[in-house]
């Protein structure tokens, strides 16, 4: 049990907050849960509220993302990683190309010559309906970290040690997970049919007397499966058979596809608080002790129990600001930068600093004219004394105004250069907004070789220029190919050619060269 906390400890240094941050706001949007962790301290919140001292953190479950490991060939340069990794999601994973994706990624283990990737894909559509509600009160969501990444935050902060195979096992109502780690890094997750909702919904469809959903999550929440209401217990311990035999069932695939002999430590837990009676199925279904999916962090609390994803959520978000854990972050919702760094901030500060300027450097001088011309009014009485004396400030009257003069053309010059500048940031704003990047023609090409049954070993692309090697079983389908390329995208291309079409005799496959130039 997550116990209240009398006397207030040390906050490590590890759980320390950046400087420029007040508190975390964690959020759970699948059940509109709101936490707020400060100073080794975490309360629940009612609803969370604009306040950009606040650093703004959420998870995605399981089942609004796609998960899967990517291999590519370890000879490819780091800048073109990402394209490639996003080429390889759409291609193995059949993603619908008529929709907008999230593709995140991070690295594991390489072998066999390979580099692989964990990569974790949202539909960013998705993202923006789960979280609409959220961003309505918060404006902005700073970090948003895939579920099955949450327990990473456990092994940087020394609660598990990071050796061996564990696995957890979470009960949410709208979700429960599968989630395997190897020497404390991210391996596996999968998502099971009995989230907490179903398993009511398993409990409404046996025969005999019934209770609310609320009434039942708080009996299992307190009781288990250890209810003195015997009928209630029965039908549980049959839903929980089912629920091992589907976590088993993982387990024995995980066993087979990373060649384990066995889990070292299974935990379990819920959004409730353990789940009292789980100790004998899963010795039976699983071969395993059981440990409680509950940690002490040593956060101080006024709760008897906190959901565990929170606690997890302020770690993993504390962990993220000092570079500790995997850099995946989903969110669609980034704040607004400073007003000095907004371009419209900027140009507006520029322009107030260059009139201030331009009206403040000529009047310093006028005002000199003027005090002179006053001086020179005082002393008419004496003109015959001192003539020479008024002679001389006349000159440097002269002067000034010379001064002033030459000061108006630099003025001029300023403006002419200042200009010419915005021009040119101008052109760089719009060179940074409506670049299309390299991935976008290289989806392009893409489609256009999937078309007309053309596949290609080889893309070479410098700068605006793309060199693909062509292998198909008809030269037709190439011949076809260039000519729906040049067709399709006269607009954009500045050259395309193709040396030869040859026949390789020994494959009987056609192959050729074709370079293209874009604009």
């Amino acid at each position: 049990m997550f116990k209240k906390k009398e006397k207030t400890k040390e906050t490590h240094s590890k759980n320390k907050l950046n400087s420029k941050y007040k508190a975390i706001v964690s959020i759970d949007a699948y059940s509109l849960r709101y936490y707020k962790f400060k100073d080794n301290k975490i309360s629940i919140l009612k609803k969370p509220i604009y306040n950009t001292a606040n650093y703004v953190t959420a998870y995605v479950t399981n089942k609004d993302l796609i998960t899967s490991i990517i291999e590519i060939n370890s000879s490819i340069e780091d800048e073109d990683i990402t394209d490639t990794i996003e080429l390889k999601a759409y291609e193995e994973l059949g993603l619908d190309q008529a929709l907008t994706y999230n593709i995140s990624y991070t690295e594991t283990i390489a072998r066999d010559g390979s580099r692989q990737f964990h990569v974790f894909i949202s539909e960013i559509d998705t993202l923006i309906n789960r979280f609409k509600d959220t961003i309505t009160e918060t404006k902005f969501l700073d970090f948003i970290l895939p579920a099955p990444l949450l327990y990473e935050a456990l092994y940087n902060n020394k609660i598990l040690h990071n050796v061996g195979i564990d696995c957890f096992t979470y009960f949410t109502r709208f979700d429960t997970v599968v989630v395997i780690y190897k020497d404390g890094e991210y391996l596996y997750s999968k998502s099971i049919e009995h989230s907490l909702v179903r398993i009511y919904e398993k409990y409404l469809e046996l025969p005999g007397e019934k209770v609310d959903e609320d009434e039942f999550y708080k009996i299992l929440g307190e009781e288990g499966l250890k209810s003195s209401n015997l009928d209630y217990q029965k039908d549980l311990m049959k839903i929980f058979g089912e629920v091992f035999i589907g976590i088993n069932d993982i387990l024995i695939y995980v066993k087979r596809a990373f060649d384990f002999k066995a889990i070292d430590k299974v935990y379990i837990g819920s959004e409730f608080g353990p789940i009292a009676g789980l100790d004998e199925y899963s010795q039976t279904y699983l071969g395993q002790i059981l440990s409680e999916l509950n940690f002490d962090y040593e956060f101080v609390s006024s709760e008897w129990y906190l959901d565990q994803f929170q606690c997890l959520m302020a770690l993993s978000s504390v962990d993220y600001q000092n570079g500790m854990n995997a850099s995946v972050n989903l969110t669609q919702f980034k704040r607004p930068p400073p007003f000095a760094m907004r371009p419209g901030g900027q140009f507006i500060i520029s322009t107030t600093i260059a009139s201030i300027v331009g009206i403040a450097w000529p009047s310093t001088y006028l005002v000199g004219s003027y005090l002179n011309k006053g001086e020179i009014y005082l002393l008419e009485d004496k003109e015959q004394q001192l003539t020479a004396l008024a002679t001389k400030y006349k000159k440097i009257i002269k002067e000034k105004t010379l001064k002033i003069q030459k000061l108006d053309k630099e003025i001029n010059e300023l403006d002419i250069t200042y200009n010419s500048k915005i021009k040119t940031l101008s052109a760089i704003f719009d060179k940074k907004v409506n670049y299309k990047l390299k991935s976008e023609s290289l989806y392009r090409f893409a489609g256009d070789l999937k078309k007309y049954d053309v596949r290609t070993d080889s893309i070479i692309s410098v700068d605006d220029e793309y060199r693909i090697s062509l292998i198909s079983e008809n030269s037709k389908n190439i011949t076809r190919l260039i000519k729906s390329i040049s067709e399709k995208y006269f607009k954009k291309i500045k050259e395309i050619d193709i040396a030869e079409i040859q026949k390789n005799p020994d494959t009987g496959y056609y192959t050729g060269i074709l370079e293209v130039k874009l604009k």
